[in-house]
């Protein structure tokens, strides 16, 4: 089994400042690593985007075999040849002192109006998504949900946003994988898990 060779007390970090304060926070950052053929490296300069941890929700309809996504607008993919519209899971960040879950949850009713009982939830992954830049980490749920009742726009006007509900066969899901058409790297991973263990939802939360 594969174990880390370092470990965070093989990092020395010189120097460390915030340099930008925002949404997001950027730190800059004098550091030295340990080398695998020994030794030290030389000082390198890296600059980190500080990010809260997150959390996603996919919800599936095992009796329908449909997932419930939304769309909404994302300013990282302007440049995208689709454009900035994003499909994607519901998300949100842990800035209070919910706990992952009970923001899955509150998520979910936010971004979609789908009701979720923390019971139900089923961690797929937990991941770093940029790490050779940012300490964003993202955890990942999936939940049963009943996808004829999840429907409309929603989101918080406090919050810019403007999110539409989007409800999709699984199959047709796939299809748009392959296909290169899912643009949303969590969404992407999740499908992927999906597709892995539909069989297995279906017997579980068939009939809810």
């Amino acid at each position: 089994m594969y174990k880390p060779s370092y470990k965070r007390a093989d990092v020395r970090i010189a120097h460390q400042e915030t340099v930008y304060q925002g949404f997001y926070q950027v730190q800059k950052l004098k550091l030295q690593h340990r080398l695998f053929k020994g030794g030290w490296s030389d000082q390198l300069q890296r600059e980190l985007v500080v990010h809260l941890p997150a959390v996603a929700v996919l919800m599936y309809d095992a009796n329908r075999d449909q997932v419930v996504l939304i769309e909404q607008f994302r300013v990282g993919a302007m440049a995208h040849d689709d454009g900035p519209w994003q499909l994607e899971m519901v998300a949100g960040m842990i800035d209070t002192d919910e706990t992952p879950e009970q923001v899955a949850i509150r998520e979910c009713g936010e971004e979609s109006g789908a009701r979720i009982l923390e019971d139900d939830l089923e961690i797929v992954c937990k991941y770093l998504v940029t790490p050779g830049g940012s300490n964003e980490s993202l955890a990942i749920y999936c939940a049963p949900v009943d996808a004829a009742q999840v429907k409309g726009v929603h989101g918080l006007p406090t919050e810019g946003e403007d999110i539409q509900v989007q409800v999709l066969g699984r199959d047709v899901l796939w299809q748009m994988l392959e296909q290169g058409r899912l643009t949303n790297a969590a969404t992407i991973i999740a499908i992927q898990w999906l597709q892995l263990h539909y069989p297995r939802l279906q017997t579980q939360w068939a009939n809810q």
